[in-house]
């Protein structure tokens, strides 16, 4: 077990990390430097191949989706249109192969984990206390840390609990600026009222406790536990050298500590797809995160982080099983391709 004891472990944790192994990238880049296509024909697909490439060896043998389910206090505040009792009912439903997150996994060829946190107790409504306190949040990204399977090449992440975006929007303020206009969306489907309890919400936290916190308090006192999680996750993930592939705003917010703490700590990361949940196009500038999909989705469950794993997948595939020029003659006369007897 990885359990974190201290806000201190954990920053140095948070700073004291492998980095990418450039002789690797160069390796890729000569390889594909001599693939039978244009140069750069394959696009972010050959991003890919060198992202992935600089973390592990170009082979994928097991996959790894990881939900992290919480409740979250500031319910109290009537900022969502869902009670908590349905972040309990989803999880059952994860269980019982009914989401579809379940389906999406079952495509990917990834194995899903749902992981409550908290018992599915409610974190504190940040608009009175802190979401957490130290050791309820240090228990949470240990959870999250030791929850990475052992065998893991690609990891994926995702979310489950009502009320979350509104913890998302709430760290994103804190820790980027602007206000709660700018940075809370509708959710799961809040109507115009709804959505400006929950910026007035998100205002009566940021007045209460402010922004002049670490990057580890601020998530602490404006996240909960799914996000808690989720950061200590990815940073397993860093640790191990297991490439991520991140989910909507949520699990954006829920990392982008790692970014603040160490300007390289998302870089073993890709952004799987744009969100319509308002201010994750905002939140994903700010991070340098460019997603690799945007299908209009806002269901979360890590939806969009399964979708992404076939693209990762491609890209290998392409990348390791293409022919070289060097195999191949060229006719000149009827331009054809011409294999090579060996």
């Amino acid at each position: 077990m990885s359990s974190f004891h201290s806000l201190d472990a954990l920053h140095a944790a948070c700073t004291t990390l492998p980095m990418a192994d450039g002789e690797a990238v160069s390796r890729i880049q000569a390889r594909e430097a001599v693939l039978t296509k244009p140069a750069g024909s394959l696009g972010r697909l050959e991003e890919l191949v060198e992202w992935f490439g600089a973390w592990r060896p170009l082979q994928i043998d097991q996959v790894d989706l990881c939900i992290f389910a919480g409740n979250h206090g500031v319910l109290a505040q009537n900022v969502s249109s869902w009670p908590a009792s349905v972040t309990t009912a989803m999880v059952d439903n994860f269980t019982q192969q009914g989401a579809a997150i379940n389906q999406l996994a079952k495509i990917a060829d990834a194995r899903l984990h749902i992981v409550p946190i908290g018992e599915l107790e409610p974190s504190a409504d940040f608009t009175v206390h802190p979401a957490l306190s130290p050791e309820a949040f240090l228990a949470a990204v240990s959870t999250g840390y030791d929850a990475v399977p052992d065998r893991c090449d690609l990891l994926a992440l995702g979310e489950m609990g009502v009320g979350n975006t509104t913890a998302a929007a709430a760290l994103a303020a804190a820790l980027f600026g602007q206000d709660g206009s700018y940075w809370a969306g509708r959710g799961a489907g809040l109507d115009e009222a709804g959505l400006t309890r929950k910026a007035r919400a998100i205002d009566r936290a940021l007045a209460l406790h402010g922004r002049a916190h670490s990057p580890l308090d601020l998530a602490r006192i404006y996240g909960g536990w799914e996000l808690a999680a989720l950061m200590g996750a990815t940073l397993a993930a860093r640790h191990r050298r297991i490439p991520v592939l991140l989910d909507g705003f949520v699990v954006t917010a829920a990392v982008a500590p790692l970014a603040l703490l160490d300007p390289t700590g998302l870089d073993h990361t890709r952004l799987a797809h744009q969100s319509q949940e308002q201010g994750h196009r905002q939140l994903a500038g700010f991070l340098g995160l460019d997603p690799l999909l945007d299908l209009q989705l806002r269901l979360g469950e890590g939806s969009g982080a399964a979708l992404a794993i076939p693209l990762v997948r491609a890209a290998l595939a392409c990348h390791n099983d293409m022919a070289s020029f060097s195999d191949f003659a060229i006719d000149n006369k009827s331009e054809r391709i011409i294999k090579k007897e060996r």
